[in-house]
């Protein structure tokens, strides 16, 4: 995952350095700027939001953006991710031109991978080296809390992303859940039959794989919180396609594991995780975990969402990244009918809604309705 206004794009464009990166002096000053100084992103992931419900999406740094096009045009994927002044350009885009309550590190949830051994290329998609297609090539990979030391450059990038970054926006970190993890490091992907990743669920490549992965995606999420994130998100877009059961008996104890894992490094950083087919049967068995929110895709009615697992967690989504390409006034139409409708009702059960996407912004969508959804928003709840 690569990740997130009031500039015009010829105003970014206009103070950006030969290398695309652009002083913060360039920022607009309304999109960076709070008046109030109120963290709306924290209070939402506490529950207890009494203003504006904060509003992110999903990849809000990305192809769809100018602004990331051109830094793109100047340098590779892999520069974007490992360059700390570049990721940190890359993340901040939005947030100024949008005007995003809060940002996201911009990086790739696959870099333990690379970090364990197994590469990693981006041709313009993520290609490992090798897969883990039988249970010998375990012994090929590595493992321990010391690689985090490979995944550096993000807590470096966050580092920068904290000194520019307003005090009244949000800062999440993020990395791929284990199942995720797993399923590219099996099969290259997380899409079609997944036939050996299940495969693995039973001839110990999964167990063995999380007993190595652990340490280390616990230290990554360290890493990321030490630097002074916000939350860190726990992004595991493949965890519907397994099933309920599968979910319950692999990628849970899996989950449980990292999470303990990292808080006992870091008891206080709240956590928000991120899970794409699932629903109600699968959130009910996070109620124990030490997760604060949980971010749901858009097949599900969100009113109906905050109301039944509200009080438990802070609820992130979940508009239909599809709608993003209706004309303007289907779009509007669409969206004031979602808002409207969480404005009806209680307050308690909406303190802790953050307003976003049930997926990531797709490539090619319109910026003049990212612009469109931000203002509708803040008409609708301020």
């Amino acid at each position: 995952m690569s990740q997130n206004g009031l500039n015009s794009a010829s105003g970014a464009s206009s103070g950006a350095s030969q290398d695309g990166l652009r002083s913060a002096s360039g920022a607009s000053q309304d999109g960076l700027r709070s008046a109030s100084g109120a963290n709306l992103f924290r209070d939402a992931l506490s529950r207890r939001n009494a203003g504006r419900p904060p509003v992110w999406f999903m990849r809000q740094a990305g192809r769809y953006h100018s602004h990331y096009q051109k830094l793109r045009a100047r340098h590779s994927f892999m520069d974007l991710c490992k360059r700390p002044e570049i990721a940190c350009e890359a993340t901040m885009g939005p947030v100024e031109d949008f005007g995003f309550d809060a940002a996201i590190l911009f990086s790739d949830l696959l870099f333990p991978l690379e970090a364990m051994g197994m590469g990693l290329r981006y041709e313009p998609g993520p290609k490992l080296d090798w897969h883990l297609d039988a249970p010998s090539a375990l012994k090929k990979l590595g493992f321990g809390a010391a690689l985090a030391k490979d995944l550096d450059f993000q807590g470096q990038a966050i580092r920068l992303i904290r000194e520019r970054l307003d005090s009244s926006k949000g800062l999440l970190g993020f990395v791929g859940g284990p199942l995720t993890l797993y399923s590219y490091a099996v099969e290259g992907s997380h899409h079609g039959k997944l036939a050996s990743a299940r495969a693995g669920f039973r001839d110990g490549r999964f167990k063995g794989f999380c007993t190595k992965l652990t340490g280390l995606l616990a230290a990554n999420m360290a890493l990321q919180a030490e630097a002074g994130v916000d939350t860190v998100a726990v992004l595991d877009t493949c965890a519907g396609e397994f099933g309920v059961e599968a979910f319950r008996d692999y990628a849970l104890p899996a989950l449980k594991a990292v999470l303990a894992e990292f808080r006992s490094r870091c008891p206080g950083v709240p956590l928000v995780y991120y899970s794409k087919g699932t629903g109600p049967a699968h959130w009910s068995m996070l109620a124990d975990l030490p997760i604060e929110g949980i971010g749901i895709d858009w097949n599900h009615k969100l009113a109906d969402v905050l109301t039944e697992f509200g009080g438990r967690f802070a609820i992130q989504g979940n508009v239909d990244p599809e709608w993003l390409f209706l004309d303007a006034r289907e779009l509007h139409t669409r969206l004031r009918n979602v808002f409207t409708g969480i404005l009806r009702l209680p307050q308690q059960a909406r303190k802790g809604w953050i307003c976003g996407l049930g997926h990531g912004v797709l490539p090619g969508t319109p910026e003049e309705n990212v612009k469109l959804f931000l203002k509708l928003q803040r008409e609708v709840f301020t």
